[in-house]
């Protein structure tokens, strides 16, 4: 099975069912699959062949769910890329997967034709929803007008093992690599997913996560290969108003990370059993602190909780059962359903219960590699026990108990996770350092019960330099994903370093910690936390 047989076979069962509620509009299976025909014929039409790649750059919105689909159809392999990325980053994705198209939004248009003039010479085509007309690569369409001109047969897209998808991750150089995601990779872990969930063609799931998150995305996925309703919304930018929606369309499932989590606990007059028709609520991207799990079991009493971990490497590891979240609240759980995972030591050798030891995935939903990074790729696959397999290294530590349940322990590397999205310090810290007046720049992720973790950044200036913490945030504003900007500026004299003159991360964010302390020693308290800037 490959991905596109998720709709056609879910439009030939249910063809009047909705598929999907986007911007007030509904949309039926078989709308979506006929739609997602002329745009796959269009692509074909277009000379887009087989495993050539295709961006989609936008928000949650039909035609992105319309291009995912048709570029599946067509054979080719489509990357989301998170509509707050800028014209430099969008630049590298695209010059680094030899993109051939870009299916983006109006108001993206100006991002996208720089990055493409600057970086991306691959690109011909771009399909622009909405906004003026505009040149942003060789040739540029309205999406309706590639609806319209699509037609005809398409013809063999592929088979299973082909690629499906590239999703760009952070990694610790601060250079996007591509996770090469193939039709059986994808389809192995959402037929898992939609195991453990028990979802059906009854679920209706309210997401508001980006498609560009493989979180998100999978709620796309799941939903047509089950014949679910699936509600995109934007944000969760007003809590309140996606709470009414969840109520509106009497949802059945809703996607959480632990800062939409954070902000749910917090409104004011939320009674527990006020969603009696919600089934499940699933969270991952980082853990969720068990005061948090605890108090939306008491709010959501009737609702089945899923704590769960993963990675965009292999997309989910591992689920804790619901039926073990009031002994086990600090766990993440077993292995997915027909997946192991266990913990190693640094020679790979399995440890016994209690130790600490990096998290190992073995199973089918594993990745190819990342894309054009061979180097990259073998640290993190290693062969496995049987002959030409591989083996996911997840460079996390964690720790099982005597019953198999895991535990995150931490991360081996200094990638943060805040707001559900991963942060790559590198990154961060070369913008900064191209703002003039900057000596030094380090970036810490500390603690937070809002964020999962809180990008923070101190700052040594050049001798005479003034610049202030609204330059900062103007600066990284203007160059930055939303996510990665910091939230927290501070200033130093001097950084801690170790012997050969790096920067001590890890004692730096203990000073930092340890300060925060001083001033409040309740870790959840907001004044706990460095200063934010607004």
């Amino acid at each position: 099975m490959r991905v596109e047989d998720f709709l056609k076979d879910t439009a030939r069962r249910l063809p009047d069912k909705c598929a999907l509620v986007a911007d007030g509009v509904r949309t039926s299976y078989a709308e979506l699959d006929a739609m997602s025909d002329r745009l796959a014929a269009y692509f074909v039409q277009e000379g887009i062949k087989p495993g050539d790649r295709i961006v989609i750059f936008m928000g949650n919105r039909l035609e992105a769910v319309v291009a995912i689909f048709a570029a599946q159809k067509a054979g080719a392999v489509f990357s989301p890329v998170n509509p707050s990325t800028k014209a430099g980053k969008l630049g590298f994705i695209l010059n680094n997967c030899d993109a051939v198209a870009v299916v983006t939004e109006g108001r993206l248009g100006p991002v996208a034709a720089e990055a493409i003039a600057l970086l991306a010479p691959s690109v011909r085509l771009a399909i622009r929803v909405g906004g003026k007309e505009a040149r942003i690569a060789p040739k540029t369409v309205r999406f309706e007008q590639a609806l319209d001109e699509g037609s005809g047969a398409v013809g063999d897209p592929g088979i299973e093992i082909d690629l499906s998808m590239l999703i760009y991750t952070s990694g610790s150089t601060g250079m996007p690599k591509g996770v090469m995601m193939t039709h059986l990779n994808v389809v192995t872990a959402a037929r898992s997913i939609i195991t453990y969930l028990g979802m059906t063609e009854e679920d209706i799931v309210l997401s508001v996560l980006p498609i560009s998150f493989d979180y998100g995305l999978y709620q796309i996925l799941m939903a047509v290969r089950t014949g679910a309703t699936l509600v995109l919304e934007k944000s969760f930018a007003f809590p309140v108003a996606i709470l009414e929606r969840l109520a509106e369309e009497r949802a059945t499932g809703f996607p959480l990370v632990p800062t939409m989590a954070a902000m749910l606990l917090k409104l004011e007059g939320l009674k527990p059993g006020a969603f009696p028709h919600l089934r499940f609520i699933t969270n991952t991207a980082a853990a969720l602190p068990v005061a948090h799990i605890l108090a939306l079991q008491r709010l959501f009493p009737e609702t089945e909780i899923f704590s769960m971990y993963g990675m965009t490497e292999c997309k989910r590891c591992t689920y804790l059962p619901p039926e073990h979240l009031r002994t086990r609240p600090g766990s993440v759980g077993i292995a997915i359903p027909g997946t192991q995972a266990f913990v190693v030591d640094e020679n790979g050798a399995p440890l016994p219960p209690g130790q600490e030891g990096e998290l190992v995935i073995r199973g089918a939903h594993v990745m190819k590699g990342y894309w054009k990074n061979p180097e990259a790729t073998q640290k993190v696959l290693k062969p496995g026990p049987l002959p030409g397999e591989n083996l996911l290294h997840t460079g996390d530590l964690f720790r099982s108990d005597d019953e198999g349940f895991l535990y995150f322990v931490g991360r081996k590397d200094d990638i943060i996770k805040s707001r559900g999205e991963k942060v790559a310090p590198k990154e961060v810290e070369t913008v900064l350092h191209e703002l003039p007046g900057v000596s030094e720049a380090v970036v810490i992720g500390l603690p937070d019960p809002v964020l999962g973790h809180a990008v923070n950044a101190v700052i040594v200036l050049a001798g005479g330099a003034t610049v202030d913490k609204r330059d900062l945030l103007r600066h990284c504003r203007q160059r930055l994903e939303d996510f990665a900007v910091p939230v927290g500026f501070e200033f130093r004299d001097e950084l801690p370093k170790t012997a050969n003159g790096k920067v001590d991360r890890r004692l730096l964010g203990e000073m930092l910690m340890q300060e925060a302390q001083r001033h409040d020693p309740d870790p959840d308290s907001p004044a706990s936390r460095p200063e934010r800037t607004q």
